[in-house]
């Protein structure tokens, strides 16, 4: 550890890996220390079973029940990828594709008034859709279609509303949509946590409904991807792009100071060991005194030995429990996946739910979803701090992510990367600067 280095990543988790990956693409010497045994941190997937089991300090699993330990990838947070969105494209544009194998998610479910609906995406579901009444159907039939036509750069698609200067929720009063309507557009189209964005200007909320649906239009069932053997997969897949152009790794690796001289980083401390380095970046379990606790997220891993009911035998769905149908400020979140993505034993389910913690009693908070699962063979249940960094970190150079939010969906992980890349590095990162595989690119 005696050279030097122009960045030390500290972490790998996703958005971890990803930034070195991106560095070391740029040009930039890189080394990468975890302090863990294992890649992937927060959005670790934990295997063999035994391991999650003696992770929350639960008796060891019965084979007999479970089936071979080593058959299970148990992810620590829930997430899908977006097939349209931004992850998928930077996987695709760095050639990380051709490390993974993803399978679409079979369904998008939506909670109203004690049941699970499917939630529809174009004209033709609008008009069958159990949601809605019939005249209600017809007036969200003609918000898809001004969705569908809307091109923000064309302002003859407008319909005489300009959404750069209109709230969406002026929009949705054109179209006279009823609150249910809203509720499902707003949180499980547009993928919103809570109202607040309901006064926002109407043109980011039209974005990431034409988002959903160009994400549907790619594989059909749903717009989530999820990769085979679990989220682990994903930082790994950014750590072999890192090492390809250069990157050093290290696990196992205790962190025990971040060296400062002046106010600005100059090293990392690991026992007597010391290395020089221009900048950190981590995740703001290296730098409490740098990051703010703003909330906590609750999440229960739950094994099933069936689908979640009421979804049709799905093997793989997420359902939206809207905020306001269980007289919350945010929403809940059911993500379900299974033998199939070779995360589980033959014949089991993972269902994870999460939500933002709002309340004295996390765990009473999330019993809306607990209810819709059936019969639980066994749960884990974490509370986490949710941390942000105190500053842009332009001055020290150390560069620090935001902590996973409750969401089911990557897009504001993937955000939180290409800020913290422009901040460190003061540019844009360029794609073009990846060498791909023939095959790799994709349209």
């Amino acid at each position: 550890m005696d050279e030097e280095y122009d960045a030390v990543v500290l972490g790998t988790g996703l958005k971890e890996c990803i930034l070195s990956g991106m560095l070391s693409v740029s040009g930039k010497k890189v080394l990468h220390i975890d302090r863990n045994k294992y890649y992937g941190g927060e959005s670790a997937s934990i295997t063999p079973l035994q391991d999650l089991f003696d992770r929350f300090k639960a008796p060891p699993p019965d084979e007999t029940i479970y089936g071979k330990g080593r058959d299970w990838n148990v992810d620590l947070i829930p997430k899908f990828l977006m097939a349209n969105g931004s992850l998928v494209k930077l996987l695709i544009k760095t050639g990380v594709t051709r490390y993974l194998e993803f399978k679409c998610i079979e369904g998008s479910y939506v909670y109203k008034s004690g049941k699970i609906f499917k939630v529809p995406v174009d004209q033709k579901e609008a008009l069958i859709s159990d949601l809605m009444g019939m005249f209600e159907k017809r007036r969200f039939r003609n918000f898809l279609v001004y969705i569908q036509d809307f091109d923000e750069n064309d302002p003859r698609t407008w319909k005489n509303v300009d959404p750069k200067r209109t709230t969406i929720q002026e929009i949705y009063d054109k179209f006279s949509l009823d609150k249910n309507t809203q509720d499902f557009t707003g949180h499980a189209l547009a993928l919103y946590r809570d109202d607040d964005y309901l006064s926002t200007l109407a043109v980011e909320t039209i974005r990431r409904i034409k988002l959903y649906s160009e994400s549907l239009a790619r594989y059909g069932k749903s717009p989530y991807l999820y990769p085979m053997y679990g989220l682990g997969e994903l930082p790994q897949g950014f750590a072999r792009l890192s090492a390809i152009y250069g990157g050093t790794y290290m696990l196992d690796k205790p962190v025990d100071e971040i060296v400062l001289e002046g106010g600005k980083v100059v090293g990392v401390r690991s026992g007597s060991e010391v290395v020089r380095c221009k900048q950190v970046y981590c995740d703001p379990s290296y730098v409490p005194n740098k990051a703010k606790k703003t909330g906590q997220v609750i999440r229960c891993i739950c094994l099933l030995d069936h689908p979640v009911p009421n979804i049709n035998n799905a093997l793989s769905c997420q359902i939206i429990i809207p905020q306001k149908q269980v007289n919350r400020k945010s929403d809940i979140y059911i993500s379900q996946v299974s033998y199939t993505h070779q995360v589980a034993a033959k014949g089991w389910f993972i269902a994870i739910v999460s939500t933002t913690v709002e309340t004295g009693d996390p765990e009473n908070e999330i019993k809306p979803a607990l209810d819709l699962l059936g019969r639980i063979k066994q749960k884990f249940v974490t509370v986490s701090d949710y941390y942000m960094p105190i500053d842009d970190g332009k001055d020290s150079q150390i560069f620090i992510s935001t902590s996973y939010d409750a969401t089911t969906h990557f897009e504001t992980t993937c955000n939180d990367v290409l800020d913290i890349f422009k901040r460190g590095t003061g540019e844009d990162f360029d794609f073009s600067k990846v060498k791909l595989e023939a095959g790799d690119e994709e349209s």
